[in-house]
């Protein structure tokens, strides 16, 4: 049985440390003739003890922005690299939404980067990464994150 990478999920965080995983997902869409869906999940439980007041309007505001921003990063680089792409963007728990979409819509594999934490920092934030290519049946791709900016 071959793999046929017709769906592509790239899940993206609108970091730089993603970059890596966008462009991967980019070349194996152009490799497979695939398209792209270019996802980000707004993660609404991080900010639900909130009271719902202007300040809460506020920041679901900014936060739809940070996430239409990142996903029409990844539409752009797709559509230079002549990839057909659709944007998504989805709210609740990240892991939890990149499985439940992924799953839904039938992708053929799911492309994301990790920001490489490891240790205290990974035991105390997890990892969306790991949490997805645990519980996933869908197949993912992980790429470790690295910046591109130089330091």
């Amino acid at each position: 049985m071959t793999a046929k990478f017709k769906r592509i999920f790239i899940a993206t965080d609108g970091s730089e440390q993603n970059r890596r995983a966008i462009e991967y997902g980019i070349e194996l869409a152009k490799i497979a003739g695939g398209k792209i869906f270019a996802g980000y999940v707004v993660d609404t439980a991080a900010f639900a003890s909130i009271p719902m007041d202007a300040g809460w309007e506020m920041m679901y505001e900014l936060l739809q922005k940070e996430a239409n921003e990142a996903v029409q990063i990844v539409a752009q680089l797709a559509k230079e690299a002549g990839v057909d792409v659709e944007t998504v963007v989805l709210e609740g728990h990240p892991s939890n939404e990149i499985i439940d979409f992924s799953q839904k819509n039938e992708m053929d594999i799911i492309v994301m980067g990790t920001l490489g934490k490891s240790g205290l920092d990974r035991f105390l934030l997890g990892s969306v990464a790991e949490k997805v290519t645990r519980n996933s049946i869908v197949p993912v791709l992980v790429v470790k994150g690295v910046s591109l900016k130089k330091e």
